[in-house]
């Protein structure tokens, strides 16, 4: 468990982990002063089709990813509870290890959080983390909010903060924008090229390449 400080909440199939979301994992820690981010690993995410490795590789690819790196943690806590993979249920699971007293802040691409009103229990995720809203290629900040449905907007309005410092002074419940390094990377992108049999180098760790050659993971086009 670590120290005290704030922990981030980085969701996803991660099928397989690629740069994009090292990198955005790693910004967010450092613009935020995060001790440290959980890429938690998402067993039947229900907004997304059905992975293409097992979960138990993908959460071995996210470990190689991480490994050297303190502020990076591997998380398998969605793998161990029965599918689907829910976001509450995952926030409520931190606060249980974590306690209420402990800054929590779920990091989100913006192309996901314009949605956050189709998610299970949305308004509670609020009471259980801050929001960090990552800039993704292709999504202007200026367009986020007619984007979004009137109820996240109002949301989106009463708690967007400038204050970096509130995310790291009080347990949840703001909204935070993040700029951060374009890197218009995708794991789908990754799985074709892999499909084609063409490099997908320099997109990913050598570790996590060296873990799909070795497990022989992607050889097929995408059925989903």
């Amino acid at each position: 468990m670590a120290g005290g400080g704030a922990i981030g909440v980085l969701g996803g199939t991660f099928d397989p982990v690629h740069l994009a979301h090292l990198r955005l994992a790693e910004e967010a820690a450092e613009a935020f002063d995060l001790e440290q981010v959980h890429l938690v690993v998402s067993a039947e995410p229900p907004h997304r089709g059905t992975p293409s490795a097992t979960a138990e590789q993908r959460l071995a690819m996210v470990k190689a990813a991480v490994a050297g790196n303190p502020k990076l943690v591997a998380d398998d806590r969605e793998l161990r509870r029965p599918a689907p993979s829910y976001t509450i249920d995952t926030l409520e699971s931190l606060r249980a290890e974590f306690g209420a007293a402990r800054p929590i802040a779920l990091i989100l691409g913006a192309d996901a959080f314009v949605l956050l009103q189709t998610w299970r229990r949305w308004l509670d995720l609020f009471g259980h983390a801050h929001i960090i809203v990552a800039h993704r290629p292709g999504w202007e900040a200026a367009h986020w909010r007619e984007t979004m449905g009137p109820a996240l907007r109002s949301q989106f309005d009463s708690r967007l903060t400038q204050d970096r410092g509130r995310l790291v002074n009080s347990p949840a419940g703001a909204i935070a924008a993040l700029p951060i390094t374009q890197l218009d990377i995708s794991a789908s992108a990754i799985r074709a090229l892999l499909a084609a049999d063409r490099s997908p180098r320099y997109l990913l760790p050598e570790s996590v390449l060296g873990y799909i050659d070795r497990h022989d993971l992607y050889k097929e086009p995408d059925a989903r």
